[in-house]
């Protein structure tokens, strides 16, 4: 991913500044250099790149700090804040709220990816609880409504539309009507595209707009054409109250960056971007997290967002319980498998821990690592429960492995490849054996026992050299602040 690039030159500019013995002038200068090359090369506009070098200049004055100020610190949180300040068009977008009826405009140029994104932001909020429903307004392009009809039937979303007629106003319209009798919270409505900022386009936005009356109008825009995302969000929000903009194809370009600032020059609030083809590949846009993230920060809140999501609040004291116990049985393997594969793309997950940058995990080793897990899971779906629920590896025997391999159509070798990763995780969840479960108010004995030693026996290797060793895992976790965020994994932490 382009951004995983921008995010690796920011922190490899950053660490370089760390190392320095000693924080000079020069030492300095050559970080902000670093830092304005991947953001020029990222097609951030020049001017907003030079602004951003000349207010860091001028909050880190070194010849005027004293000498106990940690200057490491006040670079990075100026660096911070300056990025911030470039992404951040300053106000908030209009919110739906569940239970009452929102009604939700996509409008846009043709081929910049609007028909999937809404499936993909109808498919977000239906994983949050809302009831969202589609309706084609799109009688321009041929193959419209088919598409719309094949993402929403995957996603299982509700949809309308129509192959005979052609006024886009009165399907818009029909649309609304229908889902708002059927009691659904979300209507997002997908408009006609052209190939260009026609006159045509603008009226028949204007025209659906003002007959559907929506109470958010969403921009989607091609992150590909980088800064003239300026002018054409300007025109567009001439047109119609454009409220929020969702920025697409952010995994395939170069011109990410310049896109996002260029939108937030127009002072429309980003709230999604799109990092890939599939379902899943749809990010919150959140100035401070991103920022945070590129800049191998992490976001733990992020995170700890992603681990309540798939793992339901009256599930989290069972997976604590299972982990005091120390028994790790294959279903409970099957169980985390499961968990890790509803988070979403690997290495999304992976960015939001500090310390981590999305370049660790190459996009061909991300696929691979799920389609592992997959293979796992099939070969687990012809155990019997006796074999599921043992959690003595010697039951394997030879005909049992023979059996499973020729019922989920894999080989006996990847069955005892699957059987070696199953005892590397039973070793691993055998150390969590005698964990107390914390009640409600009282601090953790899981955040005591999770130290930079235990952690690093449970981390493969490489993962752990890419830390920076024992060391380096002692300071992430000071940076996760693990007492209180990890009890928030499952549930525990102070009285709320």
């Amino acid at each position: 991913m382009v951004l995983a690039q921008l995010g690796g030159s920011i922190s490899r500019a950053l660490q370089q500044m760390s190392n320095a013995t000693i924080i000079d002038e020069k030492v300095l200068n050559d970080c902000l250099n670093e830092i304005t090359r991947a953001l020029l090369q990222s097609d951030v506009q020049f001017k907003l790149v030079r602004d951003m070098q000349t207010n860091i200049k001028k909050i880190v004055n070194l010849d005027d700090l004293a000498a106990g100020h940690n200057k490491r610190k006040i670079i990075q949180q100026a660096i911070f804040n300056e990025l911030c300040k470039i992404l951040d068009p300053g106000k908030p977008s209009f919110t739906p709220k569940k239970g009452k009826t929102s009604v939700v405009m996509f409008v846009g140029l043709q081929g910049s990816g609007k028909t999937t994104t809404c499936t993909k932001y109808a498919y977000y909020h239906q994983k949050k609880g809302w009831k969202p429903a589609l309706v084609c307004a799109d009688t321009f392009r041929a193959g419209a409504f088919d598409q719309l009809k094949q993402n929403a039937t995957k996603a299982k979303i509700p949809f309308y539309g129509s192959y005979t007629e052609s006024d886009p106003v009165r399907i818009a319209v029909e649309g609304v009507e229908t889902f708002k009798k059927e009691n659904c919270d979300l209507i997002i409505v997908d408009t006609s595209g052209r190939h260009k900022q026609e006159a045509a386009l603008f009226e028949e936005m204007r025209q659906v707009s003002e007959a559907i009356k929506p109470d958010l109008v969403i921009f989607v825009m091609d992150s590909s054409i980088g800064q003239a995302a300026f002018d054409q969000a300007q025109a567009f929000k001439q047109s119609v109250a454009v409220g929020a903009v969702i920025v697409t194809k952010m995994d395939g370009h170069a011109k990410g960056g310049g896109a996002l600032s260029a939108v937030a020059a127009t002072k429309s609030p980003v709230i999604f971007i799109g990092t890939g083809e599939h379902m899943d590949e749809f990010e919150v846009f959140d100035v401070k997290p991103f920022v945070s993230r590129l800049l191998g920060m992490g976001d733990w809140s992020g995170f700890m967002d992603k681990i309540q999501e798939v793992v339901p609040m009256d599930q989290q004291p069972e997976l604590l319980q299972k982990l005091s116990e120390g028994n790790f049985t294959l279903r409970i393997m099957y169980e985390q498998f499961q968990n890790i594969l509803k988070m979403g793309p690997i290495g999304q997950v992976f960015s939001m821990l500090p310390g981590f940058s999305a370049e660790l995990m190459p996009k061909g080793s991300e696929k691979e690592s799920q389609a592992k897990l997959k293979r796992y899971m099939t070969m687990m779906d012809s155990m019997t429960n006796e074999e599921l629920d043992s959690s003595n590896p010697k039951l394997m025997n030879e005909s049992r492995i023979m059996r499973i391999a020729r019922g989920s159509g894999r080989l006996v070798r990847e069955v005892m490849e699957m059987m070696e990763e199953y005892k590397r995780l039973a070793k691993i969840w055998s150390k969590m054996k005698g964990l107390k479960i914390p009640k409600k108010g009282e601090m953790s004995a899981l955040s005591r026992n999770m130290n930079a030693q235990h952690m690093s026996k449970v981390l493969p290797p490489q993962m752990l050299k890419q830390i920076g060793g024992t060391g380096g895992l002692q300071n992430l976790m000071k940076q996760m602040g693990s007492a209180k965020d990890m009890m928030g994994m499952f549930g525990g932490g102070g009285d709320k």
